[in-house]
């Protein structure tokens, strides 16, 4: 069987956790979290991402955001792919061009597990 169809994706576990301050994770919770927060980590992956959750009709193409940043093409494609792979971005081809999508639920998720945290 593959690990995609018996280990949960990073974002589907941070969606089953409970607030940080609720809880202590798990140290398996915690190491499936983290490349989502690594990800995010990245100045350019976090631009990217708020980018094409801004965009019109909240999605954008990888010929929407180069202007964006001083980086080439496959740099920026390289850093939407880490952000699909967690699970924070969905992606649809169309011709020869990628479209990615913010990924609401993933979003919401994450936010739940951070915003627990008590005053």
């Amino acid at each position: 069987m593959s690990k995609s169809l018996t280990d949960p994706s990073p974002t589907q576990t941070v969606a089953c956790c409970s607030p940080l301050a609720s809880e202590p994770l798990s140290a398996d919770s915690a190491e499936r979290i983290a490349p989502v927060l690594k990800a995010l980590a990245d100045p350019v992956r976090l631009r990217l991402l708020s980018l094409v959750a801004s965009h019109a009709d909240g999605e954008a193409c990888v010929c929407d955001l180069n202007d964006a940043f001083d980086l080439s093409q496959p740099t920026i494609s390289h850093h939407l792919k880490v952000l699909h792979e967690v699970g924070l971005l969905g992606r649809s081809k169309r011709g020869v061009w990628v479209y990615y999508r913010v990924q609401p639920q993933a979003l919401a998720d994450l936010g739940a597990l951070i915003g627990g945290v008590a005053r």
